[in-house]
Protein backbone atom coordinates (compact mmCIF):
# COMPACT_ATOMS: atom_id res chain seq x y z
CA UNK A 1 0.00 0.00 0.00
CA UNK A 2 1.48 3.63 -0.66
CA UNK A 3 2.24 6.02 1.90
CA UNK A 4 0.11 8.80 1.17
CA UNK A 5 2.44 10.79 2.87
CA UNK A 6 4.92 9.90 -0.13
CA UNK A 7 2.51 11.67 -2.31
CA UNK A 8 1.08 14.88 -0.28
CA UNK A 9 4.10 16.87 0.04
CA UNK A 10 6.44 19.32 -0.58
CA UNK A 11 7.27 19.67 -4.69
CA UNK A 12 5.14 16.88 -5.27
CA UNK A 13 2.40 18.44 -7.88
CA UNK A 14 -1.91 17.96 -7.88
CA UNK A 15 -4.54 19.01 -10.44
CA UNK A 16 -7.96 19.79 -9.44
CA UNK A 17 -10.84 19.97 -11.85
CA UNK A 18 -14.12 22.07 -10.50
CA UNK A 19 -10.82 23.81 -7.57
CA UNK A 20 -12.66 27.33 -7.88
CA UNK A 21 -15.06 26.35 -5.07
CA UNK A 22 -16.33 23.60 -2.85
CA UNK A 23 -14.73 20.16 -2.20
CA UNK A 24 -12.11 21.36 -4.87
CA UNK A 25 -10.86 24.34 -3.41
CA UNK A 26 -10.78 22.99 0.13
CA UNK A 27 -9.02 19.97 -1.44
CA UNK A 28 -6.32 22.19 -3.14
CA UNK A 29 -5.92 24.39 0.20
CA UNK A 30 -5.06 21.41 2.30
CA UNK A 31 -2.70 19.94 -0.94
CA UNK A 32 -1.07 23.73 -1.05
CA UNK A 33 -0.66 23.60 2.89
CA UNK A 34 1.13 20.29 2.55
CA UNK A 35 3.86 22.20 0.06
CA UNK A 36 2.59 20.82 -2.83
CA UNK A 37 2.46 22.72 -6.32
CA UNK A 38 -1.60 23.04 -7.80
CA UNK A 39 -3.34 23.56 -10.36
CA UNK A 40 -6.83 24.67 -10.43
CA UNK A 41 -8.99 23.93 -13.21
CA UNK A 42 -12.74 26.15 -13.81
CA UNK A 43 -14.98 27.69 -16.09
CA UNK A 44 -13.39 30.84 -15.98
CA UNK A 45 -14.32 34.47 -14.30
CA UNK A 46 -13.97 36.12 -11.08
CA UNK A 47 -14.38 33.27 -8.84
CA UNK A 48 -11.47 31.34 -10.59
CA UNK A 49 -9.27 33.98 -9.91
CA UNK A 50 -9.75 34.74 -6.51
CA UNK A 51 -9.59 30.59 -5.74
CA UNK A 52 -6.15 31.28 -7.10
CA UNK A 53 -5.29 34.18 -5.11
CA UNK A 54 -6.57 32.37 -1.84
CA UNK A 55 -4.05 29.68 -3.26
CA UNK A 56 -1.24 31.99 -3.57
CA UNK A 57 -1.57 32.85 -0.07
CA UNK A 58 -0.93 29.80 1.35
CA UNK A 59 1.92 28.33 -1.44
CA UNK A 60 3.18 31.52 -2.99
CA UNK A 61 2.46 32.53 -6.55
CA UNK A 62 5.40 30.44 -7.87
CA UNK A 63 3.71 27.10 -7.19
CA UNK A 64 -0.23 27.39 -8.55
CA UNK A 65 -2.01 27.72 -11.46
CA UNK A 66 -5.85 28.93 -12.20
CA UNK A 67 -6.78 27.55 -15.58
CA UNK A 68 -9.88 27.98 -17.46
CA UNK A 69 -10.93 24.95 -18.48
CA UNK A 70 -14.39 23.28 -19.46
CA UNK A 71 -13.77 19.37 -18.76
CA UNK A 72 -16.45 19.27 -21.02
CA UNK A 73 -14.01 19.33 -24.31
CA UNK A 74 -11.22 17.22 -24.65
CA UNK A 75 -9.28 19.51 -26.52
CA UNK A 76 -9.42 21.88 -22.85
CA UNK A 77 -8.28 19.24 -21.09
CA UNK A 78 -5.35 18.09 -23.25
CA UNK A 79 -4.56 22.11 -22.89
CA UNK A 80 -4.85 22.14 -19.22
CA UNK A 81 -2.73 18.96 -19.25
CA UNK A 82 -0.04 20.84 -21.78
CA UNK A 83 0.33 23.77 -19.43
CA UNK A 84 0.53 22.25 -15.77
CA UNK A 85 3.64 19.75 -17.40
CA UNK A 86 5.14 22.83 -18.97
CA UNK A 87 4.95 24.58 -15.17
CA UNK A 88 5.63 22.00 -13.19
CA UNK A 89 6.65 18.93 -15.13
CA UNK A 90 4.30 15.98 -13.39
CA UNK A 91 1.73 15.76 -11.67
CA UNK A 92 1.44 12.99 -8.99
CA UNK A 93 -2.46 14.27 -7.55
CA UNK A 94 -5.18 14.25 -10.38
CA UNK A 95 -8.77 14.67 -8.80
CA UNK A 96 -11.53 14.96 -11.16
CA UNK A 97 -14.16 16.81 -9.34
CA UNK A 98 -15.81 19.07 -11.60
CA UNK A 99 -19.28 18.15 -11.78
CA UNK A 100 -22.78 20.13 -12.46
CA UNK A 101 -26.50 19.15 -11.26
CA UNK A 102 -29.02 20.60 -13.16
CA UNK A 103 -32.58 19.08 -12.77
CA UNK A 104 -33.59 15.76 -15.37
CA UNK A 105 -36.84 13.47 -15.79
CA UNK A 106 -37.08 10.95 -18.25
CA UNK A 107 -38.53 13.23 -20.42
CA UNK A 108 -36.96 16.32 -20.06
CA UNK A 109 -34.92 18.65 -22.95
CA UNK A 110 -31.74 16.88 -24.11
CA UNK A 111 -29.69 19.81 -23.14
CA UNK A 112 -29.47 19.16 -19.14
CA UNK A 113 -28.85 15.33 -20.16
CA UNK A 114 -26.38 16.35 -22.47
CA UNK A 115 -24.11 18.82 -20.27
CA UNK A 116 -24.44 16.37 -17.37
CA UNK A 117 -22.84 13.42 -18.82
CA UNK A 118 -20.41 15.66 -20.61
CA UNK A 119 -19.09 17.51 -17.21
CA UNK A 120 -19.78 14.55 -14.14
CA UNK A 121 -19.03 11.77 -16.35
CA UNK A 122 -16.33 12.13 -19.61
CA UNK A 123 -15.05 15.32 -17.02
CA UNK A 124 -14.11 12.14 -15.38
CA UNK A 125 -12.79 9.65 -17.87
CA UNK A 126 -11.09 12.29 -20.14
CA UNK A 127 -9.73 13.97 -17.17
CA UNK A 128 -8.34 10.28 -16.19
CA UNK A 129 -7.04 9.30 -20.08
CA UNK A 130 -5.40 12.54 -20.62
CA UNK A 131 -3.24 12.90 -17.57
CA UNK A 132 -3.26 9.10 -16.40
CA UNK A 133 -0.37 7.95 -18.87
CA UNK A 134 2.30 10.23 -17.91
CA UNK A 135 1.36 9.98 -14.30
CA UNK A 136 2.24 6.04 -14.78
CA UNK A 137 4.93 7.03 -16.86
CA UNK A 138 7.32 9.01 -14.52
CA UNK A 139 7.28 6.43 -11.91
CA UNK A 140 6.83 7.99 -8.80
CA UNK A 141 3.74 7.22 -6.61
CA UNK A 142 0.38 8.98 -7.31
CA UNK A 143 -3.10 8.85 -6.89
CA UNK A 144 -6.55 9.76 -8.93
CA UNK A 145 -9.39 10.72 -7.11
CA UNK A 146 -12.69 10.64 -8.84
CA UNK A 147 -15.98 12.36 -7.16
CA UNK A 148 -18.81 10.33 -7.51
CA UNK A 149 -21.83 9.99 -5.46
CA UNK A 150 -24.41 7.80 -3.07
CA UNK A 151 -27.08 9.02 -5.63
CA UNK A 152 -24.62 7.06 -7.97
CA UNK A 153 -25.03 3.88 -6.00
CA UNK A 154 -28.51 4.08 -4.48
CA UNK A 155 -29.89 5.77 -7.61
CA UNK A 156 -32.63 7.64 -5.70
CA UNK A 157 -36.06 9.09 -7.84
CA UNK A 158 -35.42 12.27 -9.14
CA UNK A 159 -32.70 13.61 -11.28
CA UNK A 160 -31.99 10.31 -13.56
CA UNK A 161 -29.16 12.03 -15.71
CA UNK A 162 -27.22 12.87 -12.52
CA UNK A 163 -27.59 9.53 -10.66
CA UNK A 164 -27.11 7.69 -14.52
CA UNK A 165 -23.73 9.81 -14.57
CA UNK A 166 -22.40 8.84 -11.33
CA UNK A 167 -23.01 5.43 -11.31
CA UNK A 168 -20.36 5.82 -14.12
CA UNK A 169 -18.85 7.33 -12.19
CA UNK A 170 -18.27 4.02 -10.19
CA UNK A 171 -18.12 1.58 -12.37
CA UNK A 172 -15.08 3.67 -14.37
CA UNK A 173 -13.26 4.45 -11.27
CA UNK A 174 -13.58 0.57 -10.12
CA UNK A 175 -12.09 -0.42 -13.88
CA UNK A 176 -9.45 2.09 -13.22
CA UNK A 177 -8.29 0.73 -10.76
CA UNK A 178 -8.12 -2.78 -11.58
CA UNK A 179 -6.01 -1.68 -14.62
CA UNK A 180 -3.83 0.38 -12.63
CA UNK A 181 -2.94 -2.28 -9.72
CA UNK A 182 -2.24 -4.73 -12.39
CA UNK A 183 -0.18 -2.83 -14.72
CA UNK A 184 3.66 -4.00 -13.81
CA UNK A 185 5.74 -0.98 -12.23
CA UNK A 186 2.94 1.08 -11.71
CA UNK A 187 2.79 3.23 -8.42
CA UNK A 188 -0.69 5.19 -8.79
CA UNK A 189 -3.93 3.90 -7.54
CA UNK A 190 -7.67 5.01 -8.19
CA UNK A 191 -9.96 6.08 -5.42
CA UNK A 192 -13.46 7.11 -5.89
CA UNK A 193 -14.89 9.60 -3.32
CA UNK A 194 -18.66 9.47 -2.24
CA UNK A 195 -19.35 12.68 -0.52
CA UNK A 196 -21.91 12.91 2.07
CA UNK A 197 -24.50 15.77 2.19
CA UNK A 198 -21.86 18.69 1.62
CA UNK A 199 -22.49 22.38 1.88
CA UNK A 200 -21.40 23.70 -1.74
CA UNK A 201 -22.74 25.30 -4.29
CA UNK A 202 -24.09 22.38 -6.32
CA UNK A 203 -26.08 21.64 -2.92
CA UNK A 204 -27.24 24.87 -0.92
CA UNK A 205 -30.04 26.07 -3.62
CA UNK A 206 -31.48 29.04 -1.88
CA UNK A 207 -30.15 28.54 1.70
CA UNK A 208 -27.01 31.32 2.59
CA UNK A 209 -25.77 29.16 5.75
CA UNK A 210 -25.03 25.56 5.97
CA UNK A 211 -28.09 23.15 7.39
CA UNK A 212 -26.93 21.63 10.35
CA UNK A 213 -27.24 18.27 8.62
CA UNK A 214 -24.22 19.34 6.06
CA UNK A 215 -20.51 19.01 6.28
CA UNK A 216 -18.11 21.75 5.28
CA UNK A 217 -15.64 21.02 2.19
CA UNK A 218 -12.89 20.89 4.72
CA UNK A 219 -14.87 18.17 6.70
CA UNK A 220 -14.89 16.16 3.67
CA UNK A 221 -11.68 16.59 2.51
CA UNK A 222 -10.47 15.58 6.09
CA UNK A 223 -12.23 12.50 5.91
CA UNK A 224 -11.15 11.79 2.70
CA UNK A 225 -7.43 12.27 3.41
CA UNK A 226 -7.94 10.03 6.82
CA UNK A 227 -9.57 7.07 3.98
CA UNK A 228 -6.67 7.48 1.54
CA UNK A 229 -4.39 6.84 4.55
CA UNK A 230 -6.21 3.63 5.42
CA UNK A 231 -5.84 2.93 1.29
CA UNK A 232 -9.79 3.07 1.09
CA UNK A 233 -10.81 2.45 -2.50
CA UNK A 234 -14.81 3.61 -1.32
CA UNK A 235 -13.93 6.67 0.18
CA UNK A 236 -17.71 6.84 1.62
CA UNK A 237 -18.47 9.69 3.71
CA UNK A 238 -20.63 10.04 6.76
CA UNK A 239 -22.76 13.43 7.32
CA UNK A 240 -24.14 15.24 10.31
CA UNK A 241 -27.47 13.74 9.45
CA UNK A 242 -26.48 10.17 8.33
CA UNK A 243 -23.97 7.73 9.82
CA UNK A 244 -22.07 5.14 7.84
CA UNK A 245 -24.41 2.48 9.32
CA UNK A 246 -27.58 4.16 7.81
CA UNK A 247 -25.64 4.46 4.38
CA UNK A 248 -24.35 0.84 3.97
CA UNK A 249 -27.96 -0.43 4.74
CA UNK A 250 -29.51 1.78 2.32
CA UNK A 251 -26.52 0.45 -0.35
CA UNK A 252 -27.42 -3.21 0.61
CA UNK A 253 -30.74 -2.46 0.24
CA UNK A 254 -30.34 -1.13 -3.27
CA UNK A 255 -28.47 -4.42 -4.05
CA UNK A 256 -30.83 -6.64 -2.62
CA UNK A 257 -33.32 -5.09 -5.61
CA UNK A 258 -31.83 -7.34 -7.59
CA UNK A 259 -30.82 -10.43 -5.84
CA UNK A 260 -34.16 -10.48 -4.25
CA UNK A 261 -36.11 -9.61 -7.81
CA UNK A 262 -38.05 -7.03 -6.06
CA UNK A 263 -39.13 -3.88 -8.31
CA UNK A 264 -36.30 -1.45 -9.17
CA UNK A 265 -35.92 1.27 -6.14
CA UNK A 266 -38.29 -0.38 -3.61
CA UNK A 267 -37.44 1.36 -1.01
CA UNK A 268 -39.26 4.19 -2.50
CA UNK A 269 -42.53 2.06 -3.50
CA UNK A 270 -45.43 1.70 -1.33
CA UNK A 271 -45.41 -2.14 -0.85
CA UNK A 272 -41.99 -2.17 0.76
CA UNK A 273 -41.79 1.15 3.00
CA UNK A 274 -42.00 -1.17 6.23
CA UNK A 275 -39.82 -3.72 4.99
CA UNK A 276 -37.21 -1.32 4.66
CA UNK A 277 -37.77 0.72 7.78
CA UNK A 278 -37.69 -2.87 9.56
CA UNK A 279 -34.06 -3.40 7.42
CA UNK A 280 -32.77 -0.17 8.57
CA UNK A 281 -33.66 -0.96 11.96
CA UNK A 282 -32.52 -3.88 12.10
CA UNK A 283 -29.50 -4.08 14.54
Amino acid sequence: MTNIQDIFKNSNVAVITGGASGIGLAAAKYFAGRGMSVAIADLGGDRLADAGNELKAIAGEENVMAVETDVASRDSLEALERAVLQRFGRVHVLMNNAGIGPETSIFSPQANWDNIFAVNLMGVINGTRTFGPKMLSHGEPGVIINTGSKQGITTPPGNPAYNISKAGVKVFTEALQHELRNTEGGKISAHLLIPGFVFTGLTKGDRAEKPAAAWTPEQTVDFMVESLERGDFYILCPDNDVARPVDERRMAWAAGDIIENRPPLSRWHKDYGDKFKAFLDQK
